[in-house]
């Protein structure tokens, strides 16, 4: 099926679908497709194919001129058609997925223009896409055969449903675990399941129970898993391609230190190698100084225990903890998972799948980590109400997670900030954060920054304002500018609606608009007021919903009798 549309409506769709090219997209001006779907290596169409597929998958617009998308369609489509490229395509780029590698003509109705849209498919699970005998990959404008880096990064990731932690020991017994190990085990199991209606049972478990409800082992028999948490230290071994080490390093004193299972104990003996002393912070309107440890050991342990639980063991890599001046960085072979670190910071995202769903699962039963998506946040909590800069991610890539505990002060006037401004919203903390580090904000975050008296500075070059007493007195325009919650709207909008018993819509934007945020214009502010009136109409607040006695432009509103 072809789609048609005037020239002027195809470019404008083409450039509201594919405003830039970028790793996902590509824009070629051929007028002819006779020797650009097969020809030279690096510049037709099949090596783009492989360049996108190499990646995430992407869409290649064929008929259409740079930069201006202007539509100069194809001219000459030698043999090939909409209906048989794609099986001439995937004869040319072995491991390329068939399912949905799809071409897709647009007609423009009066210059008789075809753009080709052809959409490609992110490579299958491990195995790169390949043309003319090599993987491609974009670089700027042109293609270069994959790099090493990004090769190990696909023939390493992460395939759904595949749970090397979960794999079991073939010849592994109980008599392969740390006695010493499994008794704390038990003990933090116990505690945390100190409320189910089995918890006095907990005691009398032989071990063999209490490994398999704890879920570190399955149906008795030893899992990977329970050798990297419980195991004697010969006991990695056992396990197929996997170092299965902590390395705690301090490069400046030319120290370094090796730890391995059970990771149960080990952890924690990691932890007191690390140097804490206290450092003293100095508030703007105080006298004496603030004295705090230099590291919070909770968030120490919780980044820690995040690396065992989801790095990539089958890279056969270590965790490595290296200690240098005021920063601990902890990395572990393997991308993060799901989504981006700082979805986890306010706490509301909770992840959805895990590299070792066995091991993170045995993990949380212990009390070694959390899984409702609050470890991430408790860190940045942590850090600070410690006035401290915020734990962070930066040097991370596709193949390994970095994740850095500051412990001393980089900017003053942020850390005297977080002293005298304990009620900043956390997303105004993040990104003052990110001010204090020389990371760029978004043009919407330093227009926040700078209107609540936060930052000073042009940008790219902005840095936390020091007129702290300045920026105290921006908490009421703050608040109208983010407003308040949907909860005390909708319980505005009930109580006058009780009060008078029907009340016309007019009458309902008329009482909320004043009160919504500033930063709303008045379309935006009219459609807030609309959504609200059908949230309380579809599932209402607190048991009570409303309906419109006089549906169309007269309706009034009242509450729904039950």
């Amino acid at each position: 099926m072809i789609t048609s549309m005037t020239a002027a409506e195809l470019q404008a769709f083409l450039k509201a679908r594919f405003p830039k090219e970028n790793e996902r997209c590509e824009w070629k001006e051929w007028r002819s497709l006779k020797s650009y779907i097969s020809g030279r290596k690096g510049e037709d169409l099949v090596s783009y194919i492989s360049a996108l597929a190499n990646m995430d998958g992407g869409c290649i617009v064929i008929g259409v001129q740079d930069k201006t998308l202007a539509v100069t369609g194809i001219q000459d489509f030698a043999d090939y058609s909409v209906e048989d490229v794609s099986h001439r395509i995937l004869g040319k780029t072995p491991g390329l997925p068939s399912v949905g590698l799809r071409v897709e003509a647009l007609h423009a109705s009066d210059t008789d223009a075809t753009v080709w849209l052809v959409h490609v498919p992110r490579h299958a699970p491990r195995q790169p896409v390949q043309a003319h005998d090599k993987a491609w990959q974009r670089d700027g404008e042109s293609l270069v055969e994959l790099r090493p880096d990004r090769l190990h990064n696909i023939l390493t990731e992460m395939i759904a449903g595949q749970d090397w932690s979960a794999g079991l020991v073939p010849g592994a017994t109980v008599a392969d675990l740390d006695p010493v190990a499994v008794a704390k085990a038990r003990e933090k199991f116990a505690a945390k399941h100190s409320q189910e209606h089995w918890a006095a049972e907990i005691a009398s478990w032989s071990t063999e129970e209490f490994l398999n409800r704890a879920k570190i082992t399955l149906h008795g028999q030893i899992t990977r898993a329970a050798l990297l948490l419980l195991g004697f230290p010969e006991s990695v071994g056992l396990l197929p391609n996997s170092t299965a080490e902590i390395t705690w390093k301090v490069p400046d004193e030319r120290i370094a230190k090796h730890f391995g299972p059970p990771f149960m104990l080990t952890t924690t003996d990691v932890g007191q190698h690390i140097r804490n002393p206290n450092i003293k912070l100095f508030p703007a309107t105080e006298l004496l100084a603030i004295e705090l440890p230099r590291y919070d050991m909770k968030v120490v342990l919780e980044g820690l225990h995040n690396c065992v639980a989801h790095q990539d063991y089958e890279q056969a890599g270590r965790i490595v903890v290296l200690e240098t001046m005021g920063r601990l960085q902890l990395s572990n072979p393997g991308s993060f998972v799901d989504g981006q670190p700082e979805d986890y910071f306010t706490g509301e995202r909770t992840p959805s799948i895990y590299r070792n769903p066995w091991l993170a699962q045995a993990m949380n039963n212990i009390g070694m980590i959390d899984k409702g998506g609050y470890g991430i946040r408790d860190m940045v909590a942590s850090q600070r109400k410690r006035y401290l800069p915020l734990p962070d991610y930066e040097d991370s890539t596709m193949g390994r997670t970095v994740f850095n505990i500051y412990g001393q002060v980089i900017d003053e006037n942020y850390s005297k900030l977080l002293i005298e401004r304990a009620d900043l919203p956390l997303e105004q903390v993040v990104w003052l954060d990110r001010v204090q580090k020389k990371h760029q904000i978004a043009d919407v975050q330093s227009a926040v920054l700078r209107k609540a008296k936060l930052i000073e500075g042009r940008k790219p070059n902005f840095f936390v304002s020091a007129k702290i007493a300045d920026a105290t007195n921006t908490r009421p325009e703050y608040t109208r500018n983010k407003g308040l919650d949907d909860h005390y709207y909708k319980t505005f909008v009930l109580k006058h609606i009780r009060k008078f018993r029907s009340v016309p819509a007019s009458e309902v934007r008329a009482l909320l608009l004043d009160k919504l945020p500033n930063s709303l214009t008045e379309r935006q502010k009219l459609a807030k007021v609309k959504n609200l009136l059908t949230a309380l109409r579809m599932t209402g607040l607190d048991g009570q919903k409303i309906v419109a006695t006089s549906p169309g432009k007269g309706a009034k509103w009242s509450i729904l009798k039950s």
